[in-house]
Formats: structure tokens, sequence, C-alpha cells
């Protein structure tokens, strides 16, 4: 029962580090608590938006490019279709963070977008209702993924290519070797040993690790309308992703309509701070936050402003910059640590697969990853 590499957490970043070092012909055991692709973390609710034009900051987009890349990729490993462009906006003032951070990106990146004026908003995307302040940074290669059907194409990749994979597994405790050359990890049903180990937990993961670092969970809820008038005009082919800054502190996100469950559309807001753990999060959804959500909608997306089909939570796990965190443990080389959520993170998920395999194999990436080191909140 020895492997060239365990994997702690098969979400979004567990799962595509399993898939990215079963293609390299490693050894490989993912365990997970949970089922496949489940909806207790952080890796669910139907679409996440993927973009170029980073607001979040212009070095990112060379790691975003490569994510493109590789979820392309993925799409011709599985013949599914994973990935859907549908072009993006950022909305708000034009000194807003939204504009500000989206149009630094694009113009360093030479990236393609286009500048609109209020007006020009509605002609083209006639659900949105801006006053003449707002503007907007188009970028026509935005879109979104599907996060169920994204971590289990990588899944069944990894397990198609040699990888072993146990679910409804919780681990108990892991030891590293004082020599820096093997990791013993003990769950429910056995102990299992490695030469290396590679933490991606999501929201649990201050719970495994035997080191402090910033990490926060925070509760988030999504929602899905069911649009006056019906979805017609949110069609993919129709309407764009979109970020929106209400104020300085908010930000309202959504996307076209999709088939299936559950319907409507969905939008949520970015990072509304309420902090929880696994075990305490409120699964319920409360009539004060559809309330509060309405108000937005119905300055904004009037229509929108309808019956409320579905809602549900997911947890973000944030750093204090909400920069992520990929390092080797400060004790243990054998042991990897990733922590690339702070809410923005999933779109990443491809490439931060083929970053773990990297350190893992190599020792070392060719991506640049510096700023995700936890020793910049030591200074």
């Amino acid at each position: 029962m020895h492997y060239d590499v365990i994997v702690v957490g098969l979400g979004g970043m567990g799962s595509a580090t399993a898939y990215q070092l079963a293609r390299r012909g490693q050894r490989v055991l993912g365990l997970e608590q949970f089922t496949p692709a489940h909806n207790q973390g952080s890796s669910h609710g139907y679409s996440r938006i993927i973009r170029q034009a980073y607001l979040e900051g212009s070095a990112y987009v060379p790691l975003l490019l490569r994510a493109y890349e590789l979820w392309e990729q993925l799409e011709h490993d599985t013949s599914q279709s994973l990935l859907t462009i549908t072009g993006g906006l950022m909305i708000g003032t034009p000194e807003s963070q939204v504009i500000a951070g989206s149009l630094y990106s694009a113009q360093e990146h030479k990236l393609d977008y286009e500048l609109l004026d209020a007006q020009e908003i509605h002609r083209r995307y006639p659900p949105l209702t801006p006053t003449p302040a707002i503007v907007a940074l188009y970028e026509p290669k935005a879109g979104f993924l599907s996060p169920e059907d994204t971590v289990q194409a990588h899944l069944d990749r990894a397990i198609h290519l040699g990888a072993e994979l146990h679910f409804e597994e919780p681990v108990m405790q892991w030891k590293a070797a004082d020599s820096g050359d093997s990791v013993q990890v003990t769950t429910t049903n056995a102990t299992y040993s490695a030469a290396r180990l590679i933490m991606t937990a999501g929201a649990w993961t201050s719970q495994v690790l035997d080191i402090s670092l910033p990490l926060e969970v925070e509760r988030q809820v999504l929602y899905w309308f069911n649009p006056i008038g019906g979805v017609a005009p949110f069609a993919p082919e129709r309407f764009p992703v979109y970020i929106w800054q209400v104020d300085e502190h908010l930000k309202l996100y959504g996307f076209p309509t999709q088939n299936g469950i559950p319907g409507g559309v969905k939008v949520a807001f970015v990072r509304v701070k309420s902090p929880c753990t696994p075990e305490t999060i409120d699964r319920s959804i409360h009539p004060p936050e559809v309330t509060t959500i309405r108000h937005c909608l119905a300055a904004r997306i009037p229509t929108l402003n309808n019956t409320l089909l579905h809602a549900t939570t997911c947890m973000y796990t944030t750093t204090p910059d909400h920069y992520f965190v990929i390092t080797p443990h400060p004790i243990h080389e054998q042991v990897i640590i990733a922590s690339p959520c702070s809410g923005h993170g999933y779109k990443f998920a491809s490439v931060i697969g083929e970053i773990l395999a990297d350190l893992a194999v190599d020792g070392a990436t060719a991506h640049q990853i510096d700023m995700f080191d936890p020793a910049r909140f030591a200074t």
C-alpha cells in the first residue's frame, strides 16, 4: 500500500491534481471524505465564471491562459463540453475596482476587450438596466465552467490512467518522516504510505494541517430565479457572465441560463463575509438574505426579481489578501499544501493541478507561484 503521491481532498483542485499525476505515470492514491463531485465544500453550484482580464491582479493572467488550454485539453480527452464561452462583462463606475483592475490586466497582457457605456450595455443585453454613470469592460473569451462536470471528468480521467481513488474515507491523521522521503496517512479504513503528500482539503485545510495559516472559511449563498417573461433573453448565446460592482464593498455576479436542474438564472454576491467552519455552516437560506439580493436585482436586472427557484450554500476558504496559498510544508518538504480558493479559485483548477504535480514530481514548477507563498503573511 505504498504510493508515489497521496492526494487528500478530491474536489476541484485535488481531482485535477490526481489527473495530472496519473498522466505522468505516478502511482496515485486520492482520498476524499465525501462522494465524488459532492456539494459539501466549494466545488459545486453548476457554474463557475472563467475570465482572462483579471481584476484581482494581472499576475494571474499567465496562469489563466494556461488554465484555458488545459480545460480545452480535458474537453478533448473526454469528448465533453465543459467550458462555455459567452463573453463577460465587468460592470461598474469608471474608477471602480472591477473596471480599473480588469482594464489594467487586459492592457498589460494585450487581451481583447471593449469598453461599453450604459446605453450600449442595455442595447446588447436588454435585461441589464445600468444607470448612465455605469460602464463595462467586455471580454469576448469569458464564460463559465460546470464544476460538478469538470471535477467528475478529472476523476474519471485519473482513474482511467491508473489512479486509485477512495471516496467516503476520511483522513484521521498523517505523519511525515523526518528523513523527508515518505509520509503515512491513516484513514477510517487503513494506513497508507507514499513518497509525497498533497493537501487539497479546501475548507478542511486548517483541520488537517499541523501548522497555522491565516485561512478563514466563509459561508456563501447561491440563488436561481425564474425571470419574468422566461429565460430566452438569458440564453448563453445572448447573455454573458458578469461581475457588477454595486458599491465599494459589494459585488453581484451571475450567469446565463443553463439546461437542466435547477433551471432559471443563477446570481450571487461576491464574498459576503459570513465566517463559519465546515461543522457550523448554516445550510438554511433565510428570508432577509433573499430580500437583500432581490433589492439589488430590482435596480439592475429587474426581470430577475421574480420567483426564487432554488438556493444553496457553499464555502469559500479565504486568505487576508485573497491570494492563494501554494507551498511546501515549512518542516516536511515531502508535503505540499494548496489552498487556491478565496472565492475566485475554481477557474484555475486545471493549472493548479499541473503546478501541484510539478512540485510533487520535479520539486519545482515553471509557473510563477511566488505570490502564493504564505511567508508574505509574516512580514
